[in-house]
């Protein structure tokens, strides 16, 4: 990327550049989302300033590729145009790179530091670039070579260090030993890498604002939209990402200023085909005030220096809700500039924390005071944000989603004019807010195993969507359509099942749900030309208040133990299978004693759940006849599944080790304790093990599948029970069950007790392999698992 701009700036004195605009920016586009993977990528390993560095820098490419684009397509005619949408951008991303770069080397990473140093001083050149002919494009070149040797001179090392096997590593490229002092860093400071350049995406948007009201720039206008709507769309994404980080605060903190900045963008946007400036609904903002404020009281409680920014964009929504033109008047860019300068400060403690966790964010004194309180008590520990089905990488998003739910109810409140709807700002409450991060949130809800509260957000989702175009954008106009009222009828069937079967979830979604229908009943009455006056402010007040509310009991939840604010039971409780306490006993695997009463559960005739080194799996002993036929019976075993022999040492095979030919005896005592099962020819050597009759239950009428698990807790059952007879825990045809809830959820009564261990620690089933022609040289493989081919 520097190079290509290196070659931009020293040919921009030609008549004819080397690189077109458009073509220059098409290649930056590319590259930003190339830059972009390599920070995600990065940062799944660990967090570093690279993480940072990379983000930051893809989100700039980004927005500076789409004004180069604009600008070679005659999009910005007037000479300052291109200068006026440059320059908020540059002048942001020198002060982010710069902090990314002091940090860099206090922190002893000089290779990284170097490139951001380089970065920096090519866009501050640039800025100069644009304001004095006397200095050259010259410089701006020069300071992107310097990124083009810096990054040459780490390829040369690593190419090196390959080539000699390690024996030969240029200083500052040897990353074994950086990813050491990483892992000696790694509990530092804060668990998500992620918060840094979201940051730094606040200050671009709060420059594009502030340099209007410092005179740096002579208007807002087309050419400042890709900042903002490139840092909205990468805020999105790090919302994502911070879900992966298990930072529901932050996340939800993100999602809130990806709103805004798209809600900016397309103020911006709207006079380039309208002459006046778009109305801003009052209402709405003084709700987003009251949802930033109740966020940032939470997050101070997770970190001060947190929660107290957050403040800062309570008063930059307060202070549009004062202004009627929004975000052209001068106190939002006055607050703008505050939000500018605040997003330096704290980016700057995130990443000297991140790197040496030398300045005290807070956090202890907060849990110092809380520890002295009886009736709060912060949530913590590894199981925090576990889902009740199998496992899952994201945190749970339902407080987004509740209070994206609260935002464009409230939205919906601006009637505006039918004659210019666009000229009210309502399409980024709904579509952003209502639409897209309430899809997010449906999806995450989805990955965690909600399946009903998944169904129910993406249905919302794209019901704000649909009608917050039509409605908003003017595609529905004044006239009235037969087939919207139709469309409108088929969302109330969907949602009508969904209350239903919020009936047996909790009141709290019961309430939600069916407020939610009241929405769709004045969208409805809307279509046919039937709308009572008030009724539609009524519905959204109401549905907007049961979302405030679900939205508190979602954050207090995740924050604290115990309910402060209570979801309520279900309305409806089921009789029968599955309803109330269940009879099928789940003991911690962790614990000695656990492994001992499932073993007597076992010896007993029982049929247990229990984990191992890849999937759960459901066992009974060999020494119960009945037990291997019940758990035959409970599976419906399908006839090229059979069930499998497990035991713990080939000592419990030692008095028919006559029976085993030599060679596969010793391929048998190399290969395990593995997750390789291994096929062998079925002989007299199964009587030993006192299946009796029910031993036609246990593989083919020719082989059986035998190993020893990798798992300590598994073979310690099995020294205590015997050999046991294995099958998956999951109905035939089924998805593999990795976690110890999915086991009954899967079973149900056909389960006598679960040895809870977790998630599972793999999600692939072991290899399978045919040894049946050992003896002849060949083996075979029935399928391929964890261990590959070439491994056995």
């Amino acid at each position: 990327g520097s190079l290509l701009l290196a070659v931009h700036f020293y040919s921009s004195p030609r008549a004819a550049p080397l690189i077109p605009s458009t073509a220059l920016g098409a290649l930056l586009l590319i590259l930003s989302a190339l830059l972009a993977y390599a920070g995600i990528r990065r940062s799944l390993r660990n967090g570093s300033l690279l993480v940072s560095l990379c983000l930051t820098l893809s989100a700039f490419w980004s927005g500076y590729g789409v004004i180069l684009i604009l600008a070679g397509q005659g999009v910005l005619p007037d000479l300052g145009d291109a200068r006026d949408a440059l320059v908020p951008g540059l002048a942001a991303f020198t002060l982010a790179l710069l902090l990314v770069a002091v940090v860099g080397f206090l922190c002893r990473e000089p290779i990284l530091a170097l490139v951001a140093a380089a970065l920096s001083l090519a866009s501050a050149h640039e800025v100069a670039l644009h304001y004095s002919s006397s200095l050259g494009p010259s410089a701006v070149a020069c300071s992107h070579l310097v990124v083009c040797l810096v990054g040459g001179y780490f390829a040369l090392g690593r190419i090196l260090y390959f080539l000699t096997k390690g024996k030969v590593a240029l200083p500052g490229t040897d990353l074994a030993e950086k990813k050491a002092q990483e892992q000696g860093q790694g509990s530092a400071g804060s668990p998500n890498p992620f918060v840094t350049p979201g940051l730094l995406l606040n200050m671009l948007s709060a420059s594009v604002f502030g340099c209007r009201l410092l005179g740096v720039t002579h208007k807002l206008f087309l050419g400042h939209v890709p900042w903002l709507w490139a840092a909205g769309t990468y805020q999105i994404g790090i919302c994502v990402l911070s879900y992966r980080a298990m930072d529901v605060l932050m996340a939800t903190a993100f999602g809130f200023t990806s709103i805004l900045k798209f809600a900016g963008g397309y103020s911006l946007l709207y006079p380039t085909w309208q002459p006046e400036e778009p109305f801003f609904p009052t209402p709405f903002l003084v709700v987003f005030s009251i949802l930033f404020a109740v966020l940032a009281l939470f997050l101070s409680l997770q970190s001060p220096v947190d929660g107290l920014y957050l403040l800062v964009f309570v008063s930059y929504c307060i202070a549009l809700a004062c202004s009627p033109q929004g975000f052209f008047a001068g106190g939002p860019q006055g607050v703008a500039v505050a939000i500018f300068v605040a997003s330096a400060l704290v980016a700057l403690i995130h990443l000297y924390v991140r790197a040496r966790a030398k300045i005290p964010p807070g956090k202890g004194a907060v849990k110092a005071l809380l520890a002295r309180s009886s009736l709060l008590k912060l949530r913590e520990g590894p199981d925090l944000h576990a889902p009740y089905l199998g496992y899952s990488k994201y945190a749970d998003a339902e407080v987004l989603a509740y209070a994206c739910s609260v935002l464009a109810s409230f939205a919906l409140t601006a009637t505006g004019d039918p004659q210019a709807p666009l000229a009210t700002v309502v399409i980024p409450w709904v579509v952003v807010a209502g639409g897209i991060l309430k899809l997010l949130a449906g999806s995450v809800a989805f990955a965690r195993g909600k399946t009903l509260e998944s169904s129910a957000f993406i249905l919302y989702s794209v019901m704000w969507i649909i009608w917050g175009l039509t409605r908003y954008s003017g595609l529905y106009g004044p006239a009235r359509s037969f087939h919207a009222a139709v469309g409108i009828v088929a969302f109330m069937l969907f949602n009508s099942f969904i209350v239903f079967c919020s009936l047996f979830l909790n009141m709290a979604w019961f309430f939600y749900s069916l407020t939610f229908m009241l929405i769709a009943i004045s969208f409805l009455l809307d279509a046919i030309h039937a709308l009572p006056t008030g009724y539609d402010i009524a519905a959204t007040l109401i549905f907007g208040l049961v979302s405030f509310y679900c939205f508190l009991a979602a954050l207090s939840s995740s924050t604290f133990e115990g309910c402060c604010f209570p979801m309520g039971r279900p309305m409806v409780q089921l009789s029968g299978v599955g309803a109330g306490a269940t009879k099928c006993l789940h003991l911690p695997a962790r614990k000695a004693s656990s492994v001992k009463r499932i073993a007597d559960i076992l010896r007993n005739g029982g049929t247990c759940g229990i984990p191992t080194d890849t999937v759960y799996v459901l066992v009974a002993a060999c020494s119960r006849p009945d037990a291997v036929e019940k758990a035959h019976r409970s599976k419906r075993q399908a006839q090229d599944r059979p069930m499998s022999l497990w035991i713990s040492s080939l000592k419990q095979l030692e008095p028919a080790k006559h029976l085993f030919s030599p060679l596969l005896w010793d391929f048998m005592e190399a290969a395990w304790p593995s997750p390789i099962s291994l096929v062998i020819p079925r002989g007299e050597w199964v009587d030993f093990l006192g299946m009796k009759d029910s031993a036609k239950y246990v593989g083919t009428p020719q082989s059986v599948a035998i190993r020893i698990p990798d798992c300590s807790v598994t073979t310690h059952l099995i020294d205590l029970v015997g050999p046991i007879v294995v099958t998956s825990a999951n109905p035939t045809g089924e998805a593999d069950t990795t976690h110890h809830n999915q086991v009954y959820a899967k079973l149900r009564d056909k389960v006598d007790a679960v040895l809870c261990g977790g998630p599972s620690p793999e999600n692939i089933a072991s290899t399978v392999v045919d040894c049946t022609k050992i003896d002849s040289g060949n083996i075979g493989f029935f399928r391929v698992g964890i261990i590959p081919k070439s491994q056995v």
